[in-house]
C-alpha cells in the first residue's frame, strides 16, 4: 500500500538535475495532452489498434523520460500501464468493458503525479493501482480490490491543484501578483515552437536562393549591357563612315556631271542630296539617343546594385540571427548523457565515469536533437563492448573505474564530437570472421586496420554472441553513421588495442547553409561539402590507369579513384584539358583522390532535404537549389570510396569503348543576333553550345574546354577570325578543331585566305540553316539521326 502524499511535502532535489526535472514535466504536459485525445478515440472504438498502438507510444516515451529525470513514481506506474497494452496488443488478455476508465484513472494520476512535479511537491508511488495494471495484464481480475484501490490511489483532496505559475518564479501561495512579476521582468523571454522556427529559417534560406538567382540575373544583364555597348560602339563607326562615304559620293558625282550652273550652292546644299544627308543625321542622332538611354540603364543598373547589396546584407543579418536562436549549449544534453552512463554501468556491472571537455559549445538545436540518441547508443556501446570489467582491468593493469570522454570543439564553420573509451579496442578479429560470414570481404582479402574498423559502420553489423537491450541487436553503429552523413557530417573510428576507441564526428554548425565545393562529371553538376575537401590538384592523363595509383598531396597519399565509377556512371573524360583534375578527400584515415571532369568552384549553399527514399541512397544526403533554378544533389565520396574498396568484387567483362558524349560547339561572333541564333539552331538539333564575342575571349574560354567544332566570324573586334584560326592552327592542343567560317565576305580573296590557313568550311551569311546543319553534321562525322 503507498503512503499518502503529504501536500505540503516538498520534492527532494537532492540526486535530480532541476533543469532536466523541468524538461521532463513540460515534455510529459505534451504527451499527456496528446494520450487525452487518444483516450476519447478509444472510447468510441474499443476494438480499434491505432489508438491503442499509439497510447503505448505515449507511455513509452513518458516512462523513459520519467527515468531519465529521476521521477521513479512516475515511471513505474507508466510502466505498468504500458504491460497492459502490450498484453492487449499480443492478444494475451482482453481490455475489457472496464479497460477503458481504467486506463484513464491511470492517466488522470499521472496527470496529478506531474502537476506535483512541476509544483516541487513530493510524488508517491500509487502501489495499488500498478497492482490493478499488473493484474489485468495477467489477465486476472481484482474485484473488492479494485474499488479500494480507487478510493486509495485517487489523488488527496488536500492536494492543491497545479500550479500554472511559471518555474523560473519560486512556488509560493502567499506570493502576491505584483511580487510575480518582479521576479519575471528582469528576464522577459518569449517562447516559440521549434516548427515555426525551422520555417522562418527555411524562409531565409528561400531568400539567400532567390538573392542568389537575382544576383545571377543581374550578372547577365550586366554582360548584355557590355554587349550593348560595343554594338552602339560599332554603330557610330559605321555611322561616321556612312556619312564621309556619302559626302564623297555627292562630291564626285556634281563633279562627274559637271553641274556648274549655279556656284551658289554648295554640291552637298543641293536638294537633290538632302534627304540622303537628312537620313544620314537622323541616324547619327539615333544612335546618340541609343548612347543616351544606355547610360540612364547603366545608372539604374548600378542603384539597382546597391539594393541588392543592402538586400543582401539585412538578408545574412536576419539569417545569421535566425541561426543563433536555434543555437542551444550542448550542456543542455549532459544530465541525460550521465544517466545513460549510470544505467549503463549499474546493468553491466561496471564502475564508468564520464568526462567532458568543451561541454560550454553550442550546436544548432536540430543537430543536438538528431545526434542526441546516436550519442547515447555510443555510450551504452562503450559500456558494453568497450570498457572491460573491474578484474579484466586490474589484470590488465588498469584502473577498476573505466573512462568514458566526450570532448567537443569547433573548427571553422564545423563542430567536432569525439567519444572516447579506454577500453580494450576493437575486436578486429571478431569483425573480420563475421565480415567473411556476411560476405562483406573475401576470405583472401588483405586488409588495412582502419578498413576493417568501418566495418562496423556496415548496416546490421554486430560481433555480440548475446542480445540485450544493450547491444547485439544489430542496429548499431551503421544507425550511428547514417544520422551523422545525412546531417552533412563525417564519422572516423580510432582504435588502438587494450588502449581503447575514439570515434570523432564532425558536424555542420547548422544544417541550413553550409560551404560546398562544384564539380561535373559527364553532363552532370554535384555538390561535394567542403568539410571533406583538403584540397584539389591535377594529374597526367597517363597516371590514372596506373595499378594502385595514388597522389602525392601535404605529405600524404591520396589513392586515386573515379567519381564516374564511384557513381555508376562513365569514368571522367576531362575533354580538353591536358591533365585531369582531382578531388582530394579526406575522412578519417581515408586519403583518396577523385577523378573528376572539371572544378565548377565553391560557394554556400542551403542544404535542402531529399526524402527518404533518396537520402538511402549511399553517398546522397541532401540537394541545394543553384541560382538558376536547377537542383544540384549533394555527395559524400567518403562513403562511396569505403564502400568500393571493402565490398568483395566479382571479375567484371571490359566495359565497351564509351559512347561519344554530346558534340560541343563554339560560336564566335561579334554579333549578339548572330550568337543566339546560330545558337538556338544548333540546341534543336541536340549539341552543346558556348559562344564567344571575339578571338581573345574565345581563347580564354578554351583553355578549359576545347570544342568539337568551331563556327567562326571574320570581322571582330580585338582578334579577328583569320588571326583566331591562325593561332588555333598553331597550337597543338587545338589545331585539331575544325573550324567553318560564316562570314558577309564572300569575295574569293577572302575565301582563299581562309582555306590557307585550314580553315574547312567557309559559309557566306545570312545562312540557311539546312545547309549549315549539313556542314556541320559533315565536319563531327556524324549522321543527320543524331537528333
Amino acid at each position: 500500500m503507498a503512503a499518502a502524499e503529504d501536500p505540503d511535502e516538498a520534492l527532494d532535489l537532492t540526486d535530480l538535475d532541476p533543469e532536466l526535472v523541468d524538461i521532463f514535466v513540460e515534455e510529459g504536459g505534451d504527451i499527456l495532452d496528446h494520450a487525452d485525445g487518444l483516450l476519447a478515440k478509444l472510447r468510441e472504438a474499443p476494438e480499434d489498434r491505432e489508438p491503442l498502438v499509439g497510447l503505448q507510444r505515449d507511455l513509452h516515451t513518458l516512462k523513459g523520460g520519467a527515468r531519465m529525470a529521476g521521477i521513479m513514481a512516475v515511471g513505474e506506474l507508466g510502466h505498468a500501464m504500458e504491460t497492459l497494452l502490450e498484453a492487449v496488443a499480443e492478444h494475451r488478455c482482453e481490455l475489457g468493458r472496464d479497460g477503458v476508465p481504467l486506463l484513464e484513472r491511470g492517466f488522470d494520476r499521472l496527470h496529478a503525479m506531474i502537476g506535483r512535479v512541476a509544483a516541487r511537491r513530493a510524488v508517491a508511488t500509487p502501489t495499488g493501482l500498478i497492482e490493478e495494471f499488473d493484474a489485468r495484464a495477467r489477465g486476472e481480475t481484482l474485484v473488492v480490490a479494485q474499488s479500494a484501490a480507487a478510493s486509495r490511489n485517487s489523488a488527496p483532496a488536500s492536494e492543491p491543484a497545479v500550479d500554472l505559475k511559471p518555474l523560473s518564479a519560486p512556488i509560493d501561495t502567499t506570493q502576491s501578483d505584483e511580487d510575480d512579476i518582479a521576479v519575471r521582468a528582469p528576464q522577459e523571454q518569449v517562447r516559440i515552437r521549434a516548427d515555426l522556427l525551422d520555417r522562418l529559417v527555411n524562409y531565409a534560406g528561400e531568400v539567400a536562393i532567390y538573392r542568389a538567382r537575382l544576383e545571377q540575373q543581374l550578372g547577365a544583364f550586366r554582360a548584355a549591357m557590355g554587349e550593348m555597348e560595343q554594338t552602339n560602339a560599332r554603330l557610330r563607326d559605321q555611322l561616321r563612315r556612312l556619312d564621309i562615304e556619302t559626302e564623297a559620293q555627292i562630291i564626285a558625282r556634281y563633279q562627274r556631271e559637271h553641274e556648274a550652273s549655279d556656284q551658289t550652292f554648295d554640291p552637298l546644299e543641293l536638294d537633290r542630296f538632302s534627304t540622303l544627308q537628312q537620313l544620314s543625321r537622323g541616324l547619327g542622332e539615333s544612335a546618340a539617343d541609343l548612347a543616351s538611354l544606355q547610360q540612364s540603364m547603366e545608372d539604374l543598373t548600378r542603384q539597382y546594385e546597391t539594393l541588392l547589396l543592402q538586400q543582401s546584407r539585412v538578408s545574412s543579418e536576419l539569417q545569421e540571427g535566425l541561426m543563433r536562436t536555434r543555437m542551444v549549449p550542448f550542456d543542455a544534453l549532459v544530465p541525460r548523457l550521465r544517466r545513460v552512463i549510470r544505467q549503463a554501468a549499474s546493468e553491466t556491472g561496471k564502475q564508468v565515469q564520464l568526462k567532458l571537455e568543451g561541454a560550454q559549445g553550442e550546436l544548432d538545436r536540430n543537430v543536438l536533437e538528431r545526434m542526441t540518441a546516436p550519442l547515447e547508443h555510443m555510450l551504452r556501446n562503450a559500456v558494453a563492448h568497450g570498457l572491460e570489467t573491474p578484474q579484466q582491468r586490474r589484470k590488465a593493469g588498469k584502473p577498476e573505474e573505466g573512462t568514458v570522454r566526450i570532448s567537443m570543439r569547433r573548427e571553422g564553420s564545423e563542430v567536432v564530437l569525439e567519444v572516447a573509451d579506454d577500453g580494450a579496442g576493437l575486436n578486429r578479429q571478431a569483425i573480420r570472421k563475421r565480415a567473411e560470414e556476411r560476405g562483406l570481404v573475401r576470405a583472401d582479402a588483405i586488409l588495412a586496420d582502419a578498413d576493417l574498423d568501418t566495418l562496423i559502420l556496415e548496416s546490421g553489423f554486430s560481433t555480440a554472441d548475446a542480445v540485450s537491450h544493450l547491444a547485439g541487436r544489430g542496429v548499431g553503429m551503421d544507425v550511428v553513421h547514417s544520422e551523422v552523413r545525412q546531417l552533412g557530417g563525417a564519422l572516423d573510428i580510432a582504435s588502438r588495442p587494450k588502449q581503447g576507441v575514439t570515434f570523432t564526428m564532425r558536424l555542420p554548425q547548422t544544417l541550413a547553409v553550409t560551404q560546398a565545393v562544384f564539380v561535373r562529371i559527364g553532363e552532370t553538376s554535384f555538390a561535394v561539402p567542403i568539410a571533406s575537401v583538403r584540397g584539389v590538384g591535377r594529374i597526367e592523363r597517363e597516371q590514372l590507369g596506373a595499378a594502385d595509383a595514388s597522389y602525392r598531396y601535404g605529405g600524404e597519399d591520396y589513392v586515386l579513384h573515379d567519381l564516374g565509377s564511384l557513381l555508376g556512371h562513365a569514368p571522367a573524360k576531362a575533354e580538353g584539358q591536358m591533365q585531369v583534375p582531382l578531388l582530394l578527400i579526406r575522412s578519417g584515415d581515408l586519403r583518396a583522390a577523385v577523378s573528376i571532369d572539371q572544378v565548377l568552384g565553391n560557394r554556400e549553399i542551403v542544404v535542402k532535404p531529399v526524402g527518404p527514399q533518396v537520402a538511402s541512397v549511399p553517398g546522397i544526403f541532401g540537394a541545394t537549389i543553384m541560382g538558376d533554378g536547377s537542383v544540384v544533389v549533394i555527395l559524400d565520396i567518403a562513403p562511396l570510396v569505403r564502400r568500393h574498396v571493402a565490398a568483395p568484387r566479382e571479375p567484371v567483362a571490359m566495359p565497351a569503348a564509351p559512347e561519344r558524349g554530346v558534340p560541343l560547339v563554339m560560336v564566335v561572333d561579334d554579333s549578339v543576333t548572330m550568337r543566339k541564333v546560330t545558337g538556338r539552331v544548333l540546341e534543336r538539333h541536340n549539341f552543346e553550345v558556348i559562344t564567344a564575342k571575339d578571338g581573345l575571349d574565345a581563347l580564354e574560354r578554351m583553355t578549359e574546354r576545347v570544342p568539337d567544332l568551331m563556327l567562326l566570324d571574320i570581322e571582330m573586334p580585338r582578334m579577328d577570325g583569320y588571326e583566331l584560326a591562325t593561332t588555333m592552327k598553331l597550337d597543338p592542343r587545338l589545331r585539331n578543331v575544325p573550324i567553318a567560317m560564316i562570314t558577309s565576305r564572300t569575295g574569293e580573296k577572302h575565301r582563299q585566305r581562309a582555306f590557307d590557313i585550314g580553315v574547312e568550311r567557309y559559309l557566306g551569311k545570312p545562312y540557311q540553316e539546312q545547309e549549315l546543319m549539313r556542314n556541320v553534321f559533315d565536319l563531327l562525322g556524324l549522321t543527320r539521326d543524331h537528333a
